[in-house]
């Protein structure tokens, strides 16, 4: 995944026409993140991931991954004729396997799925999970995409019993290496982001605990996540992810 990091010659950045700085912001945010995410296993096992070396699956990862999200950033259609020809030109054979693990980490990571709009041309969309309309605000050309951060603290929330007390959210966060005050490669500065952006936007509520002295506060749902999805919506994702999250909802999976 540190290959994300590197330039690459004759990889032209797709959506030339939203100017010349969002690009360049957008491959520096990556590159950023790039240390933090080499650690990331693959998705998958499977014998064709083994047979490849590990530096080259990591290269070819790190290539698609950063040509999608430049694509999602643009609200541009891809194919796998266009993937094939400008990102894995000498590696072809082995596209199944590098899209299926990039599908899988722009889902989990960023919250971004691969959708399949054309299955006789291959011709792919790239949309938020769960409908999910946070980051529209990439049309200001800062941030990556945040979806998937935003269902996690929602499917955090539900499972703390809603509300969930900030200090047990900010506990589990840190044991993903998310800490309050500490910039995070990919989202940025967890409390503004959770009590200020999320907030504003209407996907969560941060309220003080009525009665508490000293003050303490918790985490709600907030009405823009009801209007854009559900709890159930949220559970089911977070099933596909790993079933063994069903113990963590046992009240909705009963």
């Amino acid at each position: 995944m540190s290959e994300l990091s590197k330039p690459e010659e004759g990889l032209q950045d797709p959506g030339e026409a939203q100017g010349p700085v969002e690009v360049p912001l957008l491959e520096a945010e990556v590159g950023e993140s790039a240390s933090h995410l080499a650690s990331y296993p693959p998705a998958s096992s499977s014998a064709p991931v083994e047979a490849l070396r590990q530096e080259i699956l990591h290269r070819m990862i790190g290539k698609l991954m950063k040509f999608l999200l430049l694509k999602y950033r643009a609200k541009e259609l891809t194919s796998q004729a266009e993937m094939l020809n400008e990102v894995l030109r000498d590696n072809q054979e082995h596209f199944p396997v590098v899209f299926r693990e990039v599908s899988v980490c722009l889902q989990l990571l960023f919250g971004v799925d691969v959708k399949e709009v054309d299955p006789a041309e291959h011709t792919y969309i790239l949309v938020p999970i769960l409908g999910l309309t946070c980051d529209e605000m990439l049309s200001d050309g800062v941030g990556l995409p945040k979806a998937g951060f935003l269902v996690l603290v929602l499917s955090m929330i539900m499972r703390f019993g809603d509300p969930a007390p900030e200090e047990v959210v900010w506990g589990a966060l840190s044991k993903m290496g998310m800490y309050v005050g500490s910039e995070h490669c990919v989202f940025g500065e967890p409390r503004e982001l959770l009590t200020q952006v999320w907030v504003r936007e209407g996907y969560l509520r941060y309220e003080q605990v009525p009665d508490s002295h000293p003050a303490r506060y918790e985490f709600l749902w907030g009405p823009r996540a009801y209007v854009e999805t559900s709890k159930w919506q949220v559970m089911a994702f977070m099933l596909t992810v790993n079933p063994r999250a069903l113990r963590a909802f046992p009240f909705l999976s009963a």
